[in-house]
Parts: structure tokens; C-alpha cells; sequence
């Protein structure tokens, strides 16, 4: 049973910064593609970064040079460091695993930015 633990959200203000991570348990972590993904009521779920077995990222427009992804492979981790945060940026935010034709996903952490 592969099982992906999202810890970190909360409330931030403006500009602040927040670290969330996945720990992800039942499949071989480094065999996995990682992903964070956003999701605003009636909105669809987007991708805001992932980050490739290899270590290659790719970020979202609106994140780029704000937020970093990375992943611990010896923690069966992966972190989003999210830095200079927006209102905007206010979401559920999933992460999400990857491993051939299997798609795992966690439960959503909440970020909540104020003005």
C-alpha cells in the first residue's frame, strides 16, 4: 500500500515562506517522479512543480524563482520550499507519485496566504 503524507501548510502572510513535504511509504521512493499540484475550489488541479528519478525540475509560470522542489531519496521525501508567498498561492496543495502506470496521491495540505 503506497501511502504519500503531506505536513507543512498553514497560514503565512504575504512574502513569508513555508516548507511542506511528502513522505512517501510502501513504494521504492527513488524509483518514483514527483510532483506538487495546487487546487482552488472550482478550480481545476494544477501542477506547480515536479521533480524527475534523474533530479530535473520543472516549475509552473506563476512559482518560478519563488518556489524550489527537491527530493530526499535516503528520507523517501520530497519538499517544496515556497518563499515569497502571494495571496494567490492560497490552495490545497497535493503531492503526488509517479511510477510507471501508477499514480499515487496524498491528501492536500491547506496554504493560506493573507493580504
Amino acid at each position: 500500500q503506497v501511502q504519500l503524507v503531506e505536513s507543512g501548510g498553514g497560514l503565512v502572510q504575504a512574502g513569508g515562506s513555508l516548507r511542506l513535504s511528502c513522505a512517501v511509504s510502501g513504494s521504492p521512493f527513488s524509483n518514483n517522479a514527483m510532483g506538487w499540484y495546487r487546487q482552488t475550489p472550482g478550480k481545476q488541479r494544477e501542477l506547480v512543480a515536479d521533480i524527475t528519478t534523474g533530479g530535473s525540475t520543472n516549475y509552473a509560470d506563476s512559482v518560478k524563482g519563488r518556489f524550489t522542489i527537491s527530493r530526499d531519496n535516503t528520507k523517501n521525501t520530497v519538499y517544496l520550499q515556497m518563499n515569497s508567498l502571494k495571496p494567490e498561492d492560497t490552495a490545497v496543495y497535493y503531492c503526488k507519485a509517479v511510477r510507471g502506470r501508477f499514480i499515487y496521491w496524498g491528501q492536500g495540505t491547506q496554504v493560506t496566504v493573507s493580504s
